[in-house]
């Protein structure tokens, strides 16, 4: 038998090159003289435990790697693996997945980059290690190889470089301070920025602005119950953020009269305005800055006007001011509807004065009369609406709440129980509304911290000096009193304080809401200027009328809480002087504080001179219900009396006051009454020509004050409000409106407020909507400089949808792609057209539904007859004038 060719088997084992857990003793046994390994096995040992070492982080793995005799000759710092990938990007992208060892990762890349590892290292898609550092290590890595050789203007193949990895549209969320480290590195480097970091600021600046406003929208739905259906979708706010940024250009001559061809007119037909009164305003959803149904009727105006007679015109603007005023009275205490229709209104009549090509036929008809009649009526439900809010927090937020309740609780009143404070005194401060009273009114800043504490002739000054002092010694005393708890604090639970901030949440809330509805600026400084006088005659009434109001103490007390609203108006840039209806109740609050340390009768003189805003009878009527504290002084007897002739001298000019306005109120009825009568007036002058031209002049005053609110060269420091009548009581007169003026330019009409406080960009105007933040260098400056206000190029956009509001989707299909008509719209509501006149809608022939406009419809017949029926509001529901004429012509 021939011997085998075979070599013998060689059975001894392999040692494992690429261990899963290489450690120290292990790779130093395989690098042993007595293993006997080839050195490309061992530089592939190596390589592979080197890369194990930077992808799990095993700091003393590779310190030895890179430390050891044997294996330093096999260890290669420029190994790459098949997707390019170096050392220190292997070690970099295990940042996140164990953060425990976040920290032994770290030092690892600073060990390889101290060994003399490439830091500019590309892998196959051109990321270098500062590329995935950026996005996943911490700052401080980042730093450290900025420091040490990174190139912040390395790019990848796509072109970008880590700063436009991190900052791609926005900056990926809590990678802001790498950013900045990486701005500012690739500006020493010579960067000078770029158009996507510009293009990624623009947008971080409107990102942070939709945070800000979503921010406030919430704190408004939260205070005054919103709708979120109000504000719209996404592109409505990115839209509204567009229109802020837009220039004050006014609207040009073509824009404010459009040429008369059907480009800008809506056609309708007489039988078709009930549908469109009840789709386009009983049935619209408000929403923000939404002017389609301003729009819409200005279009349907423009048709009545040119194209048909004065009864389409007449019938058009009275039905639907009609049912714009159905809408409001519904909604009364809702304030989006109130919002929506008072910007609609303004709107509406602005792009009616405007165009000139229907301004004068309007105004001959009276439309724009019922226009402003309208606008005026939903101006006084936004003002009720306020008043009702501010009513339920007025005594607790202002006249009973205590800054201060450790200072006011330990004073004393004559003829009080002192025993009994101990169990209801806490209470009494703390409280809601303790008794029942007719309404509230709107909080407003006093300026008693610059007016003198008592007038008086400058020889004798010590003795107010005096009366302050015994007011401080108010404070002072008892103080050393008993500190018990109250018996029965120990068992009823506090309620919630109710504080001037409070109301201030509210007002904030309110105002911000009107600005971001787009109201014009002149509407808003006289709603504001309305409600701030409504407030002060229910504050001066109620304090002069409650016997516990009337004390030095409270006064002193209602006043800080006045001093809120004050700061509050220059905080919102509104103009000063709406502060200024506060007067009588700045005078009476001082006059409290000083009547009983007034002790000489050249005193109370001066005093009373200097009281402008108070008659006689407010003045004795303080004085006698003055609830006077333990040893507190009184006013002398000389004081009093002369107070008692001055309140006779003052009840014989009311008689006399009255006795001119009555036979004033008889001449005009008279007058009006010869007017009416068909023989000539002999009495062709007024009775009294110095009265009856007093009031033109004041009217003109104002509307002149309007004017220059929009004239940016005059400051609205100057702008004054129009006065209430001087009262002849002791009570003002609460319910008295102020009368609303417009802008004599029509085009001012279709001017916007600037953008709110509450969402600018400055630190220093950032206002909160619960009013907690302040700024006293807004409240210093605020009232400085001209009003803001803008024009908006989105004013007049109306598109092809409006069609759906004004003749329903079957209208709609005429003008864009057909439109699904709802489940329950061709049941309840009957076509407003007759059948013939759709003919042909729908989808062409070819059934792929392009845009098309049918033209082969029935058009009503169109006549240009003067009108011959007297303005007023009646119903259509008997036919149109039109119908009626017809019906006569036939019979």
């Amino acid at each position: 038998m021939e011997a085998s060719s075979f070599s013998p088997v060689d059975f001894t084992v392999e040692p494992d090159l690429q261990p899963l857990y290489p450690t120290n003793a292990q790779i130093s046994d395989l690098l042993s003289h007595h293993v006997g390994l080839a050195p490309s096995q061992k530089a592939e040992l190596v390589a592979h435990c080197l890369v194990r070492a930077c992808a799990f982080a095993d700091l003393s793995l590779l310190s030895f790697l890179l430390q050891d005799s044997q294996a330093q000759q096999f260890v290669d710092l420029s190994k790459q693996d098949e997707d390019g990938l170096g050392l220190i990007s292997t070690a970099i992208l295990g940042f996140g997945s164990d953060s425990d060892r976040d920290i032994e990762r770290e030092e690892c890349v600073r060990l390889l980059v101290s060994e003399g590892c490439d830091v500019n290292v590309a892998d196959s898609a051109g990321w270098t290690p500062l590329h995935y550092a950026s996005l996943l290590s911490p700052p401080t890595l980042v730093s450290y190889l900025l420091t040490h050789g990174s190139s912040p203007l390395a790019v990848t193949r796509r072109g970008l470089t880590a700063l436009d990895i991190v900052t791609a549209h926005s900056t990926v969320p809590g990678r802001e301070d790498v950013a900045l480290l990486l701005e500012e590195a690739m500006r020493e480097a010579g960067w000078q920025g770029g158009r996507m970091e510009e293009q990624r600021r623009i947008l971080e600046k409107r990102m942070r602005r939709l945070g800000k406003r979503r921010h406030v929208q919430e704190d408004i739905e939260k205070v005054l119950g919103v709708n979120p259906k109000w504000w719209g979708d996404e592109d409505a706010l990115y839209s509204l953020d567009t229109d802020e940024d837009s220039d004050d250009e006014a609207p040009s001559e073509l824009t404010l009269t459009p040429p008369p061809d059907f480009s800008s007119m809506l056609v309708f037909s007489p039988m078709a305005l009930p549908h469109i009164y009840q789709s386009l305003i009983s049935d619209f959803r408000p929403q923000l800055r939404n002017a389609e149904p301003a729009n819409a009727l200005y279009m349907l105006t423009r048709f009545a006007c040119l194209s048909c007679d004065d009864n389409w015109v007449e019938d058009l603007i009275i039905g639907a001011t009609d049912a714009i005023e159905d809408v409001f009275f519904n909604h009364a205490e809702d304030p989006t509807y109130l919002i929506f229709w008072l910007y609609n209104t303004t709107v509406w009549l602005h792009l009616m004065r405007c165009d000139k090509a229907i301004n004068q036929t309007c105004e001959s008809l009276g439309s724009l009369s019922l226009i402003e009649e309208i606008l005026n009526s939903v101006f006084v439900f936004v003002i009720r609406f306020a008043e009702r809010r501010i009513d339920q927090l007025l005594d607790a937020a202002m006249l009973d709440y205590s800054p201060a309740s450790s200072e006011f609780d330990s004073i004393q009143f004559e003829g009080e129980w002192s025993f009994l404070r101990s169990f209801a005194g806490k209470k009494k401060v703390n409280g809601a509304v303790t008794s029942s009273t007719p309404r509230g009114n709107p909080p407003m800043s006093p300026t008693q911290v610059s007016r003198p504490p008592s007038p008086q002739p400058a020889a004798s000054p010590q003795n107010v000096r005096g009366g302050f002092a015994s007011l401080r010694q108010t404070f002072t005393r008892n103080r050393g009193g008993s500190t018990a708890t109250p018996l029965q604090s120990l068992f009823d639970p506090q309620p919630p304080t109710t504080s001037p901030k409070d109301i201030i949440s509210f007002i904030t809330a309110l105002h911000t809401l009107l600005t971001m509805a787009g109201i014009n600026p002149a509407i808003i400084t006289q709603f504001w200027s309305q409600v701030m006088y409504w407030t002060s005659s229910e504050i001066f009434n109620r304090i002069l009328t409650r016997k516990k109001y009337l004390c030095r103490s409270r006064a002193l007390q209602i006043s800080m809480n006045l001093s809120v609203i004050e700061e509050w108006i220059a905080n919102m840039e509104l103009p000063k002087n709406i502060g200024s209806h506060f007067a009588p109740v700045h005078d009476l609050l001082m006059w409290l504080q000083c009547l009983s340390s007034i002790t000489e009768f050249a005193n109370l003189i001066a005093t009373i001179q200097n009281m402008k805003h108070l008659n006689p009878l407010q003045m004795r009527r303080a004085v006698r219900d003055y609830k006077y504290e333990v040893n507190e002084g009184r006013m002398t007897e000389e004081c009093n009396q002369y107070l008692q002739q001055l309140q006779k001298d003052w009840e014989r000019h009311r008689v006399k006051v009255g006795v001119a306005q009555l036979r004033k109120e008889i001449g005009e009825r008279e007058r009006e009454r010869e007017e009416s009568s068909a023989s000539p007036s002999l009495h062709e002058a007024p009775l009294n020509s110095e009265q009856a031209s007093i009031a033109p002049s004041i009217e003109s005053a104002a509307q002149r004050s309007i004017d220059a609110l929009f004239d940016r060269s005059q400051e609205k420091l100057f702008w004054e409000p129009a006065k209430a009548p001087e009262p002849l009581g002791e009570l003002l007169d609460s319910r008295y409106m102020l009368p609303l003026l417009l802008p004599s330019d029509p085009r001012m009409l279709g001017a916007l407020p600037k953008k709110p406080a509450s969402l600018s960009e400055e630190k220093t105007h950032r206002i909160s909507v619960d009013g907690s933040s302040r700024s006293t260098s807004r409240a210093s400056f605020g009232n400085r400089g001209a009003m803001d206000w803008k024009f908006s190029k989105k004013l007049r956009d109306i598109g092809p949808t409006t069609l759906l509001w004004v003749d329903g989707s079957v209208s709609a299909a005429r003008w864009t792609r057909p439109v699904e008509p709802e489940p329950d719209e061709e049941e309840e509501r009957p076509p407003p057209y007759s059948s013939d006149e759709h003919q042909g809608d729908g989808e062409d022939d070819d059934g792929q539904g392009t845009l098309r406009i049918n033209t082969a419809v029935h058009l009503t017949a169109l006549t240009r007859a003067p009108s011959g029926r007297s303005r007023g509001r009646t119903s259509m529901a008997g036919g149109t004038p039109i119908d009626h004429r017809d019906a006569s012509l036939v019979s």
